[in-house]
This record gives structure tokens, sequence and C-alpha cells, in this order.
């Protein structure tokens, strides 16, 4: 079963391997945006999470930002839910990611310098790092989840944030 509509949810429902699989819950359905400051948002997420069959295996989707960024909103909110996944669900996987470089929301990083390029704004540029992450690597590695619990970094490619608006907007 998977819960989402979103761009990883797509992706996981044209897998027929995946979407198929008995006993999983792909739990696809939450804050998306980093920048996210609507309070009703991040409840949204926690009360839907809460409705989810506690007998299944759930997959849940995090975010590396925990690690690089833990003390925004967003990384909070998605550490505290890790925590509720582990507390509520006899069986689960927890998936922290960088950022996919497929999909429509807007709010993705790569989407994000996309629209800005095509409103002709100027493009604020940090010397950071940020890790990207394809369709084909974030496939392989969620055929690859076992039936235990546990918890997995998906990094994919670590670049500068210039070398991604090079590759991706450019």
């Amino acid at each position: 079963m998977i819960i989402g509509h979103g761009d990883i949810a797509s992706v996981l429902k044209e897998n027929s391997g995946i979407a198929g699989r008995k006993g999983f819950i792909y739990f696809a359905s939450g804050v998306s945006n980093s920048g996210e400051t609507r309070e009703s948002e991040y409840k949204r997420e926690e009360d839907l999470l809460l409705k989810q069959n506690k007998n299944k295996h759930l997959v849940y989707f995090g975010s590396l930002a925990i690690f690089y960024n833990p003390n925004t909103r967003y990384s909070r909110h998605k550490k505290h839910m890790e925590e509720m996944v582990k507390s509520h669900f006899k069986r689960y996987t927890i998936v922290r990611m960088g950022n996919i470089t497929w999909g429509k929301n807007p709010h993705t990083l790569i989407n994000y310098f996309k629209n800005a390029a095509k409103k002709g704004k100027k493009l604020e540029v940090w010397d950071t790092y940020r890790y990207l992450v394809n369709k084909k690597e974030f496939l392989h590695w969620i055929e690859m989840i076992p039936d235990w619990n546990c918890e997995m970094n998906i990094t994919g490619q670590r670049l500068k944030v210039k070398q991604i608006v090079k590759k991706y907007v450019h």
C-alpha cells in the first residue's frame, strides 16, 4: 500500500514489485517543503501516520537534513516523525534521502532553482553541499528493504549547490 500522491509516491506506484509488496505501507505523504511554516501541515502528517495499520511494516521517508541542518522546524519534525514510527510500529524502515532529481514538486531543490531561473530571478547559490538521488538509485534501495526493522540513508551524489545549478538548471 502506498500512501501519498507526490513525486515519491508516483515512482513507487509505477513499480509493481514495490507497490504489490504484501504487508508493507509506504508512507510517502508528508511535509516535503523544508521551508514549510504552517503548523497544520506538520500536524496533518502526524495524524495521518497514526491512522496507519500498526501491524504492517511501515516505510517512512525522512530527510538527510536531520544531520546537516538539524535545528530547522522541518528537520525537528522529521526527527520527531522517526521517533513516532519507532514507538508505534512493530516493523518499520526509515528511509532518509537527499534531494530527488525528478518530479514536479516546486519545493524540491532543483525545481526551486529551475522556477526561479524561468522567472528571471537572480539565483542565490549557497556555498554548501547537497545530496541528489536519482530515480534509478532510489528504486534500487527501496527494492532492497528487508523484512526487519532498519534505517537507510540514501545519499546519492554529493554536489556543491553551484554544481547542481549548472548541471540541472543551466
